[in-house]
């Protein structure tokens, strides 16, 4: 009886678990070589076909059993368990990568440029193409640049202007196009409170407040209050202001919403509002304007060495001579500020007071500033300014014993004095925007007056606009 065993090709195989393999082809070999020592077989005629089994080839006659040649096992397992070729993945060449660099003191254009890699006919080409990269100019240290540079020409440019602001440029067929990113950041409302032991700074720095925003607060209350005179120990304060974060990282502080001032037992609040027109200024919660038309002092946090004295005794001349101002003391070199809007009258050297401005303000008042080390760019005789703007620096030119500010108020010709005169009164909120001013404001109030000093509120994605 003749006896056929054939193996044949399948594409199953290729499904099959190699180690599955392995082991079929060692039980394969051994049932070859159990057939193959069968003398008593006759006319037997073996057949194996294992074309998917490397290495293992079995051939017979139809007459008789012919010798078997089987590798060795572990020849079969090593070919069976190699694992197959593949075929060649084409890998993509890296793309380009931006370089980064930080603003250094010293650093301008052609210095970030040089370690980019690119030359000055780069900043040429984007400065023709592109109007904004003026603003480049205005780099300053800490701020962040991106470079992408291919084959060593510039195709896109990252100036970070700020946590929130950034520019970026991008080369086109066409040269390059640029594109300004404001991100806009998620604002809470934070509040501080303290009271004062020896200065107003100190007390903030307290409280955990910037420093920046204990200026503005001084700056909201400075019409009614003078903190260089006025300020006592057990005056306190409190205030609600605007915390900024992006992607929950807090990046800074904004404006103050509301604020509370108690000075020598009497109490002022001020809250933000913003006007149909989109102009923000601080009022008092009945609507009544907190900027007046005089600041106070024109010189923040200075301390008054000499007041106003008609019949007071000149440190210099030791003679009795009427002393028609308020003299601030302040270290050389600190800015002074117009107190009020007006024009310049006067600008230049006046006898004992020194480098000295005088600015006319409309309604028959004047003010004077003497004993200045030097003016501010733009001070000429003629020239507009702002109440705010610096109008010169503290000094001791003219007669006088040591740096400071001699500052003069007139009404009508009459000398008055600085620290008690009354201030012309700011305008209002209009009557028809008083509705939705108190609807504004209102509840900004209530949570000011609701903080208690055991309490840090804070109002998630509070939306500001209108404040």
């Amino acid at each position: 009886m003749k006896h056929y065993y054939t193996i044949a090709r399948s594409t199953l195989l290729e499904h099959v678990p190699r180690g599955h393999l392995a082991a079929a082809a060692l039980l394969s070999a051994g049932l070859v070589i159990l057939l193959g020592t069968d003398s008593n077989t006759t006319q037997s005629s073996t057949i194996i076909q294992s074309s998917n089994i490397p290495g293992l080839e079995i051939q017979g006659t139809e007459t008789q059993a012919a010798p078997i040649a089987i590798p060795p096992v572990e020849t079969i397992i090593q070919q069976i368990a190699a694992p197959a070729e593949k075929e060649p993945v084409d890998v993509a060449p890296p793309k380009p990568q931006w370089k980064e660099f930080t603003v250094q003191n010293g650093d301008n254009l052609s210095v970030l440029f040089k370690r980019a890699g690119l030359n000055d006919r780069a900043i040429y080409e984007l400065f023709s193409d592109a109007k904004d990269a003026k603003d480049l100019r205005n780099i300053r240290p800490g701020q962040k640049m991106e470079f992408l540079v291919e084959d060593g020409r510039l195709n896109g440019l990252k100036y970070v202007v700020d946590e929130l602001n950034s520019l970026t440029f991008d080369r086109g067929t066409k040269g390059f196009t640029s594109k300004e990113i404001a991100l806009k950041p998620d604002v809470k409302y934070a509040f501080r409170q303290a009271s004062i032991d020896s200065s107003l700074y100190m007390a903030g720095k307290r409280a955990g407040m910037p420093s920046n925003l204990t200026m503005e607060m001084a700056n909201i209350f400075g019409w009614d209050i003078d903190f260089a005179l006025d300020i006592q120990k057990g005056d306190s304060f409190k205030v609600m202001y605007e915390e900024q974060f992006l992607n929950g990282k807090k990046i800074g502080v904004g404006k103050v919403i509301a604020a509370e001032f108690t000075n020598g037992g009497k109490t002022f609040k001020a809250v933000r509002y913003t006007d149909k027109a989109g102009n923000s200024a601080y009022y008092t919660p009945d609507g009544r304007g907190m900027h007046k038309a005089f600041l106070r002092t024109p010189i923040e946090f200075a301390r008054i060495s000499s007041h106003f004295n008609l019949a007071r005794k000149h440190p210099v001349l030791h003679i009795i001579r009427a002393h028609k101002g308020t003299d601030y003391a302040a270290a050389r070199g600190t800015p002074i500020r117009a107190t009020g809007n007006g024009k310049v009258s006067f600008a230049g050297r006046k006898g004992g007071y020194g480098n000295t401005v005088i600015i006319q303000h409309g309604q028959g008042i004047q003010t004077l500033y003497g004993h200045m080390n030097a003016f501010a760019k733009g001070m000429r005789n003629g020239a507009r300014v702002s109440q705010g703007d610096v109008i010169g620096y503290v000094g001791s030119t003219g007669l006088a014993s040591g740096p400071h500010l001699h500052y003069e108020f007139h009404v009508n010709g009459q000398v008055r004095n600085p620290v008690t005169v009354p201030l012309p009164k700011s305008i209002g909120i209009e009557k028809t925007e008083l509705a939705r001013f108190n609807e504004t404001t209102r509840p900004l109030i209530a949570k000011l007056d609701q903080f208690k000093s055991s309490n840090r509120l804070a109002v998630a994605n509070n939306d500001t606009s209108g404040n």
